[in-house]
């Protein structure tokens, strides 16, 4: 039997234990306490209520993303595959996870090659953008975007999960100079994403000025890297360590102001704890662009495509209802249409 790389087996381990285990964060998004004035009379028939959207020169059904999650194994190609399938007949934006694996092994490649499955998608290559401190550079990212014919990169920001786990990458020291250089040279928009705990204003405010085109927010409230890398830990120090932080990071909607009040102009995606449709379109009236979920995708294209396909229709049916049930026909109407605090 041949012998499993660390980081395929890494990869391999990350998406059995999002699906078998309980590695959601202690914190709520905060999105319970938002709430949307509802309208008995909207004035708007069902079907008038418009959830597309133009971006990066993409078509989009809805304002729905699907959050980077996996690749670099066999299963997780059938994954993303799937994922794309289900995203074409959608038209919706998709992200894969972090190539890096594919990067450093030629053969992993074909597991986020998706494109062939998806012509007409929103898609977004994704490395960790600590990999620039450990000799990544323009060229790779480049590298990223080819490999899968991508509109945009992702360079995700993952400092707590690699400080949790065992021989983690974690050299963040002067990062955002190295993120400037790719935003300057780089021939395809540029977003900067957290993986779970959110982002400040400090972090808004640093990113806005290394020229990226768009913040993912990532807030804590949904999946909590540092209790999968808990579930990884291969001894006692370190699952105590990973455990010590189920608490912890900014949820989701606070991350949004933090950024639309840093960086007023930011685009802005939303993840992090998002259940459905109505989370989203909350995060669209907060100021959003794109919520993001990843569980309820990866759960759905575990099983089939036609799973997969089932539950982007059900999430974009939830945001259309909420338009129609507070009288927005578009997308940009939500913002007026919440509770005043």
């Amino acid at each position: 039997m041949s012998k499993v790389a660390p980081i395929e087996q890494r990869k391999a381990d990350h998406i059995r234990i999002n699906l078998e285990k309980d590695v959601r964060s202690a914190l709520t998004t905060g999105l319970e306490k938002v709430h949307f004035v509802h309208e008995a009379l909207p004035e708007l028939n069902l079907d008038d209520a418009d959830t597309s959207l133009t971006l990066f020169g993409k078509r989009l059904g809805a304002p729905i993303l699907i959050s980077s999650m996996t690749g670099g194994t066999h299963q997780a190609g059938t994954i993303n595959r799937r994922l794309a399938e289900a995203a074409q007949s959608t038209r919706t934006a998709m992200g894969v996870g972090s190539q890096r694996a594919a990067l450093e092994d030629a053969k992993q490649a074909k597991t986020f090659q998706v494109r062939k499955y998806a012509p007409d998608i929103l898609l977004f290559a994704n490395l960790g953008a600590v990999q620039l401190n450990y000799g990544y550079d323009v060229d790779d990212c480049r590298r990223a975007v080819d490999m899968i014919e991508a509109d945009a990169l992702y360079l995700h920001l993952n400092a707590l999960q690699e400080a949790v786990q065992q021989g983690g990458d974690t050299k963040f020291k002067d990062l955002s100079k190295k993120m400037e250089v790719i935003c300057k040279k780089l021939e395809v928009p540029v977003i900067a994403k957290e993986v779970g705990w959110g982002i400040s204003e400090r972090t808004a405010k640093l990113l806005a000025n290394c020229g990226v085109s768009a913040i993912d927010v990532a807030g804590a409230g949904g999946t909590s890297w540092s209790q999968v890398e808990m579930y990884r830990a291969p001894d006692e120090f370190t699952h105590e360590l990973a455990a010590t932080f189920v608490g912890w990071g900014i949820p989701t909607a606070d991350s949004i102001l933090n950024v639309k009040k840093a960086a007023p102009n930011m685009l802005i995606f939303a993840s992090g704890g998002l259940k459905d449709g109505l989370d989203i379109a909350k995060c669209i009236a907060l100021g959003a662009t794109l919520g993001g979920m990843a569980g309820n995708f990866l759960k759905a294209a575990a099983v089939s495509t036609e799973k997969a396909i089932g539950t982007m229709e059900l999430t974009k049916r939830q945001i259309q209802v909420t338009m129609f049930a507070v009288g927005a026909g578009k997308l940009i109407e939500l913002k007026s249409a919440l509770e005043k605090s």
